[in-house]
């Protein structure tokens, strides 16, 4: 039966609990979901958060610090994570007074709630080379934040922040313990970064979404590995990495220095079910299974992960999952894909998130349809879906792009190939398009703070030839 797009998306991530209706004790694996806002027709927030409880979910992850949100989510008793936007990193960074004002008005109010356990300073920060000015500021914007925590009597809340796998050098890569952190941020951001979530007792958390790895080399990433099923081998190629085989401890190698024993987590995990064009990257065929796969796997963890390289102080590897999405969600068209119900409240698979359910009594699944990635070239062009442009942002992203290569803007000077039609929007896309082209394969998908989209058209004309990449 055909439905609507989902307008509510709730994925998975990781950890078990023994109730979902109870507040996990501190130390407790469980499974939540990770609670979008962008989007044109979402539920009230206590009919989310309802979804959420009726799969099993124990946490919630906001990627912002809305009150209203926030509110349902304490009154809910759910454990509940509410972020620190990405654009107020900087302001942060350079005043103690301002982060305490943003804690006093944001978070004061929920002190008693025993939910409130974590707090995450930006989303991903270090993938978006076109706010690179913000990434010496991510750790000094955290220790105040985790002071002003401290001062208003919160000082149990863990502050940190989240990472993608294009934080890692040349991002896609398999297996897991080959992983090491970029060079651009191994020193110059990792290393405090660490530091601090060592001083503080924090968790390195990561978004894994092993989909984008094995989508991006499908050559080399075997598919039970993004599945997280085992290996032919037999064993369990999961990112649930031990000791050695952390990227923390990796980085140890390759950039020449100790760091600091810090613990990590998942943040989000999952695979997206479809992906709209026809371009069926992914379908719900290979979702169902990993949605099923990581609370199974997770409810039989016991007790707390030590990781080798911490000296005995334990890790919960706690990890929440869900993204929420609907027509207008920015981001790549995958990112609208991905999740547990439809906008109508029906569940788009059956998944336990507390994993007790046994596997044999889950309907059986549609045979795939491709496990294939797209083989064509894609390119990345400016938003158009969307109404008016807004040609500022859109100029000032381009802007951006352009400096992280001399000549990578050359093409639309008045000299250039590409210079007509002397638009903003023609313009960008030939430099989203370039960048994408040099760059994907250090900071993946074409994003461009939500202003740009992957297109299978090619945008060339005459003698203006449009780079493109090709998914591995």
């Amino acid at each position: 039966m055909a439905m609507s797009p989902p307008l509510l998306t709730l994925l998975l991530l990781a950890a078990a609990t023994a109730m979902a209706t109870a507040t996990p004790p501190l130390t407790a694996h469980f499974l939540g979901v990770n609670y979008g806002t962008l989007g044109d027709n979402l539920p009230p927030p206590h009919r989310g958060i309802e979804l959420a409880r009726s799969a099993g979910a124990a946490a919630l992850l906001f990627y912002d610090a809305n009150a209203t949100l926030l509110a349902a989510a304490a009154a809910s008793g759910l454990v509940f994570v509410p972020s620190v936007p990405n654009e107020l990193i900087p302001s942060l960074a350079a005043s103690q007074r301002a982060a305490d004002a943003w804690v006093a008005a944001t978070l004061l109010p929920f002190r008693r709630s025993p939910g409130l356990r974590y707090l995450f300073v930006g989303n991903e920060v270090l993938s978006d080379p076109t706010t690179r000015s913000r990434w010496p500021r991510l750790v000094p914007a955290m220790a105040n934040v985790e002071r002003a925590l401290r001062r208003h009597g919160l000082g149990r809340v863990k502050v940190g922040t989240t990472l993608s796998m294009h934080d890692l050098d040349r991002q896609n890569v398999f297996p897991p313990s080959a992983g090491v952190f970029r060079p651009d941020i191994a020193d110059a951001v990792m290393r405090p970064l660490l530091s601090f979530l060592e001083r503080t007792d924090s968790y390195l958390f990561f978004d894994a979404y092993t989909y984008f790895t094995w989508s991006a080399n499908h050559s080399v990433v075997p598919l039970p590995y993004a599945l997280l099923e085992p290996s032919p081998g037999g064993s369990r190629t999961t990112t649930r990495a031990r000791g050695s085989r952390t990227p923390t401890s990796s980085t140890r190698c390759s950039t020449r220095w100790s760091p600091p024993r810090a613990a990590w987590g998942t943040a989000a995990c999952g695979w997206p079910w479809a992906r709209p064009g026809g371009r069926r990257l992914a379908t719900w065929t290979s979702s169902a299974p990993t949605c099923g796969t990581q609370p199974r796997t997770t409810a039989t963890w016991r007790g707390t992960w030590r990781p080798a390289h911490r000296g005995g102080q334990g890790c919960a590897c706690r990890r929440w999952c869900s993204r929420s999405s609907t027509r207008t969600s920015r981001g790549p068209a995958t990112e609208r894909h991905w999740g547990l119900f439809y906008p109508n409240g029906t569940a788009v698979y059956e998944v336990d998130l507390t994993g007790r359910r046994p596997p044999a009594s889950y309907p059986p699944l549609l045979p795939a349809l491709n496990d294939r990635p797209y083989q064509r070239p894609l390119w990345c062009v400016v938003r158009t879906d969307r109404g008016s442009v807004n040609e500022m942002a859109v100029r000032e992203q381009a802007k951006a792009a352009c400096a992280d290569k001399a000549g990578l803007g050359d093409a639309v000077r008045p000299d250039g190939a590409c210079y007509l039609p002397n638009t903003v929007t023609a313009h960008a896309s030939y430099v989203f398009s370039a960048h994408w082209n040099c760059f994907s394969e250090d900071y993946g998908g074409c994003y461009f703070g939500g202003l740009a989209i992957e297109n299978t058209v090619d945008p060339s004309h005459a003698s203006c030839k449009f780079p493109s990449i090709l998914l591995k």
